[in-house]
């Protein structure tokens, strides 16, 4: 096998990094260590050939981090150390890519901080590959990771975690979108996809289905550079092996009987998909499902999901009363306000609503949607609204 060959080597990264602490160095130096090794493997200059690609990344790392043991100014403290740690020798298999998970995405970081710690120190990305993910300069992204590091000097790698904050992170982390060469979607996916190979609790493989079927519709969402809304989508773009990827994932999780919240945004996604049009939704069904979820916790978000899914089900009036329970703060509120005034016929109220809603947009991409929205019905044509629903 060729040290080139990126996924096979970022897939043992997290095990590897494991064994470092295991030998006796800690989080910050082993992650490190392991980032020298993996940059020397993807040098292009280089043409070695292994067998073993864990036992050499094993070794380089290792080898790395004496590196820094012996340059470090607090040098005596180190070697003593050093005296303590077993020498290198043949590797037990045992992998602690969880305990991993866990530690990344411990309480003392920030979102974004466990997001980019996780990107480097389980997914094996490198630091300029985060950095344009994130459209920061590398030397930016490094200080980042390097703070996110020194948060978690002294944490053992087997403290237990808290699972749902990983899929927190994980969940933030897909909602991160495609930025630069890294595509951050499909990375979360792999990422999801690992952790449920990990562990066998059914929240992990609600958010994996939740973001295969989110993400079988995605060829669909953008054409042009302009936002496709889920009612104007062509269904024909979408994957559907991927979706019955994720209804069949989802269901494995659901005959478990512990549904969570993952599970129940899933199966909102599931019946979206499954919908031959949109017209055949089940508008009905996924009041329920945001019912469901209201019951697991109640947020202002899923309010306003379920307002919008009542006025498909109910009409707009009966969305509209629904939505006046939500803070207009709330993301998307306005968006909301203005797709249900318009419903009602509201024409006015909808084009100042759409407006507002378009200054209050994160993205480029829903800025724009949410304009033309207002320009369309400024222009008189908002009494046909077919096919202009918000769902995206």
């Amino acid at each position: 096998m060729t040290l080139l060959d990126a996924t096979a080597l970022r897939a043992v990264i997290p095990e590897v990094v494991g064994i470092l602490v295991r030998r006796g160095a800690d989080f910050a130096s082993a992650e490190d260590a392991v980032q020298c090794a993996v940059l020397r493997a993807l040098d292009p200059s280089r043409r070695e050939t292994v067998l073993d690609i864990r036992a050499w990344l094993v070794t380089v790392a290792w080898r790395a981090f004496l590196d820094q043991v012996r340059s470090d100014a607090a040098r005596t403290a180190r070697e003593k150390q050093l005296a303590r740690v077993p020498e290198p020798g043949p590797v037990p298999r045992r992998d602690d890519t969880l305990a991993l998970y866990f530690l990344c995405a411990h309480p003392l970081l920030t979102s974004t901080s466990a997001i980019t710690l996780t990107l480097r120190a389980v997914a094996g990305l490198t630091t300029r590959q985060i950095a344009e993910a994130f459209l920061v300069p590398e030397a930016t992204m490094a200080q980042r990771i390097s703070r996110s590091k020194q948060r978690l000097v002294g944490i053992p790698l087997d403290e237990p975690g808290d699972l749902s904050r990983v899929l927190r992170v994980l969940y933030l982390l897909f909602n991160e979108g495609y930025s630069g060469q890294i595509d951050l979607v499909a990375e979360a996916i792999r990422l999801t996809q690992q952790l449920a190979e990990l562990t066998d609790e059914p929240e992990v493989h609600g958010l994996l289905a939740l973001m295969i079927l989110h993400h079988a519709r995605g060829p669909a969402r953008v054409i042009d550079g302009l936002l496709v809304p889920l009612a104007q989508q062509d269904r024909s773009l979408w994957d559907r092996d991927a979706i019955t990827e994720g209804v069949d994932i989802l269901q494995g999780a659901l005959a478990r009987d512990r549904l969570g919240q993952y599970q129940a945004q899933a199966a909102i996604a599931a019946l979206h998909a499954d919908a031959p049009t949109v017209a055949e939704t089940d508008w009905q069904q996924i009041v329920e499902w945001y019912d469901e979820l209201l019951a697991i916790g109640d947020s202002p978000i899923v309010r306003l999901g379920r307002a919008l899914a009542i006025g498909e089900a109910d009409g707009p009036r009966a969305g509209l009363v629904a939505l006046a329970t939500v803070d207009s703060r709330v993301p998307r509120y306005y968006a909301a306000l203005a797709y249900l005034h318009e419903g009602v016929g509201d024409l006015d109220a909808a084009a100042t609503e759409y407006e507002e809603a378009a200054r209050r947009a994160t993205t480029t991409l829903e800025q724009q949607h949410l304009l033309r929205q207002a320009y369309r019905i400024s222009r008189g044509r908002g009494i046909d609204r077919a096919g202009q629903g918000l769902w995206n």
